[in-house]
């Protein structure tokens, strides 16, 4: 029973809150670091493409929000499958939190896919199988997004946004195979696990150092929701009314 302590402490929104708040200042810092290092490299430094010239640059932008509006996809149906097996309120709170950074990732994902679609095929938007399944993609976390407050019940409102997140992993596999299962404008992945890179190391350098700031800023922007989701849920709680008197104090004695 033991080895199963951490699971039950992951569920605590107190020992969440409070593990945390020693993660974020260093959280935002290395986020801050290596979004700045990656952007500037790959912008400024990296060579342009022989093909697309400069106009490839926006890659450092498009794809890393669209791989973690991917890996977001999932993190919200885990947590939803959580939610329904386990009952847990942290796993709710995470849904809920997933979804507008997740829906924030997949616009951004399509406005870029856009830009770098006009120069490159001539036109902003082709309804091929890439474009239209992130579109479903997006509409998937607005569905989830609605859902939060089209019940009276907080309990059914969970319940109802849990099943369309798993519902909607069908769409993942779906975006992420699609330029490989039907004939289409769209590139294929330019970083493969099981592959070597389609780049010169100059290009996927650089992308690959924005992939991981990206990550570290979704664990940044994640972790900061989860705890203001968990302070408006957990408001009569004596844990939580501690933390905002001495807020309150801090900003009496700053004032003073």
């Amino acid at each position: 029973m033991a080895s199963w302590t951490w699971f039950h402490r992951l569920g605590s929104p107190k020992w969440f809150y409070e593990k945390t708040s020693r993660w974020l200042p260093w959280l935002a810092l290395v986020t801050a670091a290596i979004m700045v290092v990656g952007t500037v490299w790959g912008l400024a430094y990296a060579p342009a493409d022989a093909k697309q010239g400069n106009s490839y640059r926006i890659i450092f932008i498009h794809v890393p929000s669209a791989f973690l509006a991917l890996v977001c996809y999932y993190l919200m149906a885990i947590a939803g499958a959580v939610s329904l097996i386990w009952k847990m309120k942290l796993s709710d709170m995470a849904v809920k939190s997933c979804a507008p950074i997740g829906a924030s990732l997949t616009f951004i994902a399509l406005v870029t896919g856009a830009i770098w679609g006009k120069p490159t095929w001539g036109t902003w938007w082709v309804w091929d199988a890439r474009t239209t399944s992130m579109l479903v993609l997006f509409f998937l976390y607005l569905g989830v997004i609605a859902l939060q407050d089209a019940f009276e019940s907080r309990e059914n409102a969970n319940r109802a946004c849990s099943i369309l997140a798993l519902v909607g992993t069908v769409n993942i596999p779906i975006i992420y195979k699609s330029v490989d299962w039907w004939n289409t404008l769209h590139q294929g992945a330019t970083i493969k696990f099981t592959e070597a890179p389609s780049m010169p190391p100059e290009m996927w350098q650089p992308l690959f150092l924005m992939i991981i700031g990206f990550y570290c800023f979704f664990a940044l922007v994640f972790i900061m929701a989860m705890r203001s989701e968990i302070l408006q849920r957990e408001k009569g709680t004596r844990w939580v009314e501690l933390i905002v008197k001495h807020r309150l104090n801090k900003l009496t004695n700053h004032d003073d």
